[in-house]
């Protein structure tokens, strides 16, 4: 895998999470996300493009973010998953945790998100 691809999507992720943060998610996500893009998230649904601008719309803004473990696979030569721990933090709410994929395809050579997936990391009080 191409180091220099691998930094151009992880800074895409880092773009989005600031995004959020911002409170701009719906802006960046509605232009970053291909027409059939979807996301599947922590709470069981899967949104296409545009219900995940509408979603974000109303989102509260994230107070910090870190992205860990990051490792991205080539899924063919403008295709590409990268795979990571985020970790979201909101004042006065629990961290969110999870394992997130996003899968990038390049068109007219920009990246463009396709797929994203959100499993949550049980707290480990969770864990018993």
């Amino acid at each position: 895998m191409n180091d220099a691809v691998v930094a151009e999507v992880l800074e895409l992720e880092h773009q989005g999470w600031q995004s959020l943060c911002d409170g701009e998610g719906a802006r960046f996500y509605g232009a970053l996300m291909t027409d059939d893009a979807v996301m599947i998230l922590a709470h069981g649904f899967a949104f296409d493009r545009d219900a995940v601008i509408r979603s974000l719309q109303d989102t509260p803004p994230w107070d910090s973010y870190d992205i860990t473990d990051a490792t991205a696979t080539a899924l063919g030569p403008d295709q590409v998953i990268l795979r990571y721990t985020g970790a979201g933090r909101r004042s006065g709410e629990p961290d969110f945790v999870a394992l997130m994929g996003s899968i990038y395809v390049r068109i007219d050579g920009e990246w463009r998100l396709a797929h994203y997936q959100q499993t949550p990391v049980p707290a480990v009080e969770e864990l018993g």
